[in-house]
């Protein structure tokens, strides 16, 4: 008797166990199909990204797009505690990142972003979520700058979004299956609208496109959605067009 109340015990801690894995909900930005796979971060345009971590412990992705200059998200660089940025001394970009590897580590010396973004009010500050890097030392040669396209895409283009995400967080991995869906439009200004597969950790991925075969930034991403439709945000690269002039 006491062997089948064990046993009856152990099958219902079986079953809670798997009902409550199945209520998990979704790191933001999945969907229930994740196509997120490895890639060979030293193929293009993978090797153009870069893990950025800061002082507090933060990391996201960041996107080379001049020999000392890394794109990336400005909600990456907010200390929530302090209620302020990070100083730029604080800030690390690691080229290469693999497994705890790297080719280059590199220092941070100034950081601009968008005066109009308010990290009080992430939802409503979408559109002006981009932060660029200057880095002290030029990048490594084996990480090539990626262009920054200057229009804005049209419903239906064809991207990719790879990066370090929070759950995969040692390699990169990409959703190379995915398209920009629209746009939406904020206080700030225009925001992307797409159904790349991304977590925590990816935030400050460029959103690629390939034309006229070189790969393109055509926005960053910013944020996902935490219900099971994957649509997720973007700054659009129009959006930081004016500050890289």
């Amino acid at each position: 008797m006491r062997l089948r109340s064990a046993l009856l015990a152990g099958a219902l801690l079986a079953l809670s166990a798997v009902a409550a894995s199945a209520a998990a909900p979704l790191l933001p930005g999945l969907g229930p199909d994740d196509r997120r796979v490895p890639v060979d971060g030293t193929a293009a345009p993978w090797r153009s990204l870069a893990k950025v971590q800061t002082g507090i412990g933060g990391r996201c992705t960041g996107a080379l797009i001049g020999p000392r200059r890394v794109l990336t998200a400005a909600h990456c660089l907010y200390n929530p505690r302090t209620q302020s940025f990070l100083p730029a001394s604080s800030l690390h970009v690691l080229f290469g990142y693999e497994r705890g590897e790297f080719i280059e580590h590199s220092l941070v010396t100034d950081v601009v972003h968008a005066d109009a973004y308010d990290p009080q009010k992430p939802r409503e500050g979408y559109a002006a979520d981009w932060a660029i890097l200057e880095l002290a030392d030029d990048a490594p040669p084996q990480a090539p700058p990626l262009l920054v396209s200057d229009a804005m895409p049209t419903p239906g283009t064809a991207v990719v979004l790879g990066g370090y995400s929070q759950d995969k967080a040692q390699i990169i991995t990409a959703d190379t299956a995915c398209m920009v869906l629209g746009t939406d439009r904020t206080t700030k200004g225009p925001v992307l609208i797409h159904d790349c597969n991304g977590t925590r950790g990816t935030s400050g991925s460029p959103l690629l496109a390939l034309r006229d075969g070189q790969w393109q930034v055509v926005g960053i991403a910013v944020a996902g959605s935490a219900d099971r439709l994957t649509l997720n945000f973007a700054v659009p690269a129009i959006a930081f067009a004016a500050a890289l002039r």
